[in-house]
């Protein structure tokens, strides 16, 4: 009896020194890593190098053509390009040289327009106030009517002049940015168009039929 008692005593003491044990949680294994490697983000270069260009070329006009030539030569001493690419890189070079000459030649006829413009404006407004020629001006040949036509048309072609500018520098900037872009589009060699003779049923009424010969396009992507 004693040692049936004894026995269950034990018992109930292990039970609740047991209990008494805390409960440490489990932590995470933080070293185990999940395979959480996502598919390469594309990238459109093309895209990106329109934008230098474009960046550049409204910064200053022909950075952009600049740009657009330095691609060029980073492909040559890359190899990603057969030869030397000499034509493209005269092509570009003769760009950048358009775009100052033409911008040259603009500006010089700015001035000189602007600077006529101003001569019979201020003979002009000399004979309204002193009712005769101004001897510095040397435009004694001209009658009011004469001045007030050379004055307009100086005028006109002044704000011409600024309009084929601001034409002259959209190109530029248009052009660089084609330029950039076109470098990264490439067709695949596969792409392939064969044109072919062919019939063409146009007309099936009464069980006639009417055939037309023409030529088929077929485009192979």
């Amino acid at each position: 009896m004693r040692a049936f008692l004894l026995s269950v005593v034990l018992c109930f003491a292990f039970t609740w020194v047991t209990a008494q044990k805390p409960v440490r949680s489990i932590k995470p294994d933080t070293t185990a890593k999940l395979d959480t490697l996502a598919p390469p983000k594309y990238i459109n270069q093309g895209k990106i190098a329109g934008q230098k260009a474009v960046y550049r070329s409204l910064i200053f006009p022909g950075l952009g053509q600049i740009y657009n030539y330095g691609l060029v030569v980073d492909d040559v001493k890359a190899g990603r390009t057969e030869g030397k690419r000499i034509g493209q890189k005269l092509y570009i070079i003769g760009k950048i040289g358009a775009i100052y000459a033409g911008g040259t030649i603009l500006v010089m006829s700015f001035i000189d327009n602007n600077n006529n413009y101003n001569l019979f404006l201020k003979e002009l407004q000399y004979r309204q106030l002193y009712g005769k020629s101004d001897p510095a001006n040397g435009l004694e040949r001209y009658d009011t009517n004469g001045l007030t036509l050379a004055k307009n048309i100086y005028k006109r072609n002044r704000e011409v002049v600024i309009i084929s500018l601001l034409g002259l520098y959209g190109l530029n900037v248009l052009d660089a940015y084609v330029t950039a872009r076109l470098k990264y589009f490439n067709v695949d060699e596969t792409l392939s168009i064969k044109l072919s003779p062919t019939l063409i049923n146009s007309n099936t009424m009464y069980g006639f039929a009417n055939v037309t010969p023409a030529l088929k396009l077929t485009l192979k992507l």
